[in-house]
């Protein structure tokens, strides 16, 4: 998920010259929801019904159409760079919107330190070659502020689908959901996207980056983020948003040989020692829960027997 969504931000800078934002989204969710659900059905797996099938389209349509959709249309105005400093900000979204939530895991200091340590680690990391992007390119005050607004959106909804997602039982497994929520997101925004095909230009860059969306972005990383987010505490897997500008800069050094030096290095040793910090904050909690859950089982048990 950190490694395959960190190239993303370049594969939807290159998809946006050939398509808008909506038949971006549309496409690669209609591909790789399809292909997810095809999967499943083949091997037998069990897909959402009736009310579930509903509620897990309706968030999908939060983390998806609303939260990487926003994502889509800010990068029409700044550098994807900017975008993925923009989004950095998730992880407060998450811990946040969890500590309001019926039973969620209320903030801890040590999680705060832990987010703000790599907060600041990608500021050292993208800050700089941002800030030259945008001198450079005299982007407008306001374009930039509503970029920003329009992300933070973007990571609300999906931190609020998210964790709405992850606290309901459903029978189907996490890969399937992803399939059921990409596919859905596809749907809802065919649509419109029909009234913008005629405008798009089907070229070969254009569609090889829809596919590798589609596969990377969507079969193998959302399905990962499906599957993390029912196995991990929130402040864990919001982490990965963290990861994707270290990724980003590993692959303009491996690619394009863009420089790699000790600023880069001393923020990406900030940014791993950030994620150390929320990893341990975290799994103290997840071991306490489990424990009392343990308890409360054995409890029931003796009541029962």
């Amino acid at each position: 998920m950190c490694v395959f969504w960190g190239t993303t931000y370049l594969g939807i800078r290159i998809a946006l010259e050939s398509f808008s934002p909506t038949v971006l989204v549309c496409l690669r969710n209609l591909i790789s929801g399809a292909i997810t659900l095809s999967v499943a059905a083949m091997i037998g797996a069990h897909l959402p019904r009736g009310r579930d099938l509903w509620i897990t389209a309706g968030y999908g349509l939060m983390i998806i159409a609303m939260g990487n959709g926003t994502l889509a249309v800010a990068e029409q105005w700044i550098p994807s760079g900017l975008a993925s400093l923009f989004v950095t900000t998730s992880p407060f979204w998450f811990v946040g919107i969890d500590a309001l939530l019926p039973g969620g895991e209320k903030l801890h200091a040590p999680t705060i330190r832990g987010l703000l340590l790599g907060f600041a680690g990608v500021l050292l990391l993208v800050a700089p070659a941002a800030w030259s992007a945008l001198t450079e390119h005299s982007f407008a005050s306001g374009t930039l502020v509503l970029a920003f607004f329009i992300l933070q959106v973007s990571g609300a909804t999906w931190a609020l689908g998210s964790l709405l997602q992850r606290n309901r039982r459903s029978r189907a497994h996490p890969f399937v959901i992803g399939g059921v929520q990409q596919l859905s997101t596809g749907l809802a925004l065919l649509l419109p996207s029909l009234f913008q095909f005629p405008s798009a230009h089907w070229t070969i860059r254009g569609m090889a980056a829809i596919v590798y969306l589609a596969i990377f972005g969507g079969i193998v990383g959302y399905s990962c983020y499906a599957l993390a987010l029912s196995r991990l505490p929130p402040a864990t897997v919001s982490i990965y948003t963290y990861i994707n500008p270290v990724v980003a800069v590993f692959l303009g050094w491996l690619v394009y040989r863009e420089p790699f030096g000790l600023r880069e290095a001393g923020a990406m040793a900030v940014i791993f020692a950030g994620v150390a910090m929320v990893r341990r904050a975290a799994s103290v909690p997840v071991q306490k829960l489990r424990a009392d859950r343990a308890s409360q089982s054995g409890q029931q048990g003796n009541r029962e027997k």
